[in-house]
């Protein structure tokens, strides 16, 4: 390894530091800060963005870059990285210091004034907040420069070479296919999950969640969970991964999800090789791979009937009154209920996608310019009636609903969807290359499939693009068709379609 390259990971890994630093006080933020220190935290994140944000923007950082991509002693992992690294540096140096403080500075106003919006059920309290960050958004992409659409240029901070073009191709295939399925159902008996919305007691819920987090292998050792409104996983490392879930006492639904979801993200940020830290090759590839991972252990794992044959009898132990006259099987059916709903992460894994794509339509029109702040929570109401036949009854269940525009985070929800759908295509494969999988899942061990998601997708960090890791574990692209199979397999059965 050349001195340079030694020089390039120090550099890495002094600004992982100092996000890692800003990660924890955003964690904070979102877990124990009093109401009070609003103001003096939006200055503090402001300003760790900025000492972060001028390391890695250096002329020594550029000509240090330069310098490693024409060396031709590197092995592929470190051309990668250089590569890699070289485009964010790119991106990065676009944007002025002045700039990223400031818009940090309106992520956090919006964040706040967001929160009390939706506690108070008052969009016109947030709306001034966001109509200034979207101009940050949109004076970002101007800096960065637009190739085909300017949704694609936020698209590609969280799924790197998406097209919002591609996702129009995809969300057709949604409408084409998906929706006469849920039509197809909701015309079906429904099935009986009254029992989930009972009373479970607080404290008896979060003893069980830890639990629930062991039973798919979350480390505890180098995470810990909390309470948050809004459920969320943050990374310092892969040594110290931390999860919050949310808890309802009227229903059991939202911790169980909570938990399973969020530790499916956790489980591969504990897999990203220590080693590596700092660096592309220790980090996630996209947003899109990384909610693979939490939607196979929600979905193809956790709503599983082998998953619930294995645990089903701990939680009818911590719940016997309210779960005494359940089977597994009875309880199964409940977790699987499809069904139209206002709240996106409450929502069954099929129309749960048409949540998303109700986000990525109104996004897309945003950027577009062809929609007003002001005018968001009625185009929210009108295509929620369109696509779930659902009427919205107020604001915050509504378009206040989601963390995400708060932190300024356009561009995240597709990468919701594409990971529900690589998730599928993965859990096809690993089927295939584990014999016996869900017999060792109905046994209680799901150690097969996390090894198996360490040796084909965590230790990589960002070797591949998410097509190219798609390629080498599937032999194809992301394919719409193996979630279509799998949900109409698994729904047909438990509706009797």
């Amino acid at each position: 390894m050349s001195n340079k390259y030694k020089e390039y990971q120090s550099k890495m890994r002094e600004i992982a530091d100092i996000n890692h630093a800003a990660a924890v006080l955003g964690w904070d933020q979102e877990v124990n800060l009093p109401e009070k220190a609003n103001q003096i935290r939006s200055q503090q994140l402001a300003t760790v963005a900025g000492i972060a944000h001028e390391k890695f923007t250096s002329d020594e950082m550029g000509v240090l870059l330069e310098d490693l991509k024409e060396d031709e002693n590197l092995d592929a992992k470190e051309k990668r990285n250089i590569k890699l690294t070289k485009k964010s540096y790119d991106r990065n140096t676009k944007l002025p210091k002045s700039f990223v403080q400031e818009m940090s500075g309106a992520i956090s106003e919006s964040y706040f004034a967001w929160h009390k919006a939706k506690d108070e059920n008052n969009f016109a309290h947030y709306a001034p907040k966001l109509e200034r960050l979207i101009e940050f958004k949109k004076k970002q992409i101007s800096y960065l420069g637009v190739e085909d659409h300017p949704y694609d240029t936020l698209l590609d901070e969280y799924e790197p070479e998406a097209k919002t073009a591609d996702l129009e191709v995809l969300f057709k295939e949604v409408k084409e296919n998906l929706v006469p399925f849920v039509k197809q159902i909701s015309e079906a008996e429904q099935v009986y999950d009254a029992f989930m919305f009972k009373h479970f007691d607080k404290d008896q819920q979060w003893k069980y969640s830890l639990d629930l987090l062991a039973d798919i292998g979350y480390d505890f050792k180098a995470g810990r969970q909390d309470v948050s409104a809004h459920p969320f996983t943050t990374s310092f490392g892969s040594q110290d991964v931390r999860v919050t879930t949310r808890i309802s006492e009227e229903n059991l639904n939202e911790m169980i999800w909570s938990c399973i979801h969020e530790g499916g993200h956790a489980l591969y940020e504990q897999g990203l090789p220590v080693e590596e830290y700092g660096l592309p090759s220790g980090s996630a590839i996209s947003l899109g791979i990384h909610e693979s991972q939490s939607r196979l252990w929600e979905n193809n794992v956790g709503r599983s009937l082998p998953f619930w044959k294995a645990h089903y009898s701990k939680i009818q132990n911590a719940f016997p009154e309210q779960l005494k006259s359940v089977d597994a099987e009875g309880f199964y059916k409940a977790m699987n209920k499809v069904e139209p709903s206002l709240i996106r992460t409450a929502a069954d894994e099929l129309t749960y996608h048409f949540h998303v794509m109700i986000r990525f339509e109104i996004e897309k029109a945003i950027i577009e310019e062809k929609v007003k702040v002001k005018d968001l929570p009625e185009l929210w109401n009108s295509k929620y009636k369109d696509y779930l036949n659902v009427d919205v009854p107020n604001d915050s269940e509504g378009v206040l609903q989601d963390i995400h525009w708060s932190h300024g985070s356009f561009g995240y929800f597709p990468t919701y969807s594409l990971g529900s759908f690589y998730a599928v295509q993965f859990y096809n494969q690993a089927k295939k290359e584990i014999p016996g999988l869900e017999g060792k899942i109905e046994a209680g061990d799901c150690s097969a499939m996390l090894n198996w998601l360490r040796e084909n997708i965590h230790q990589y960090g960002q070797q591949y693009s998410a097509d190219e890791l798609c390629m080498k574990i599937t032999g194809e692209k992301l394919n719409f068709k193996h979630f279509m199979d799998y949900a109409k397999d698994k729904y047909s059965g438990i509706y009797g379609l």
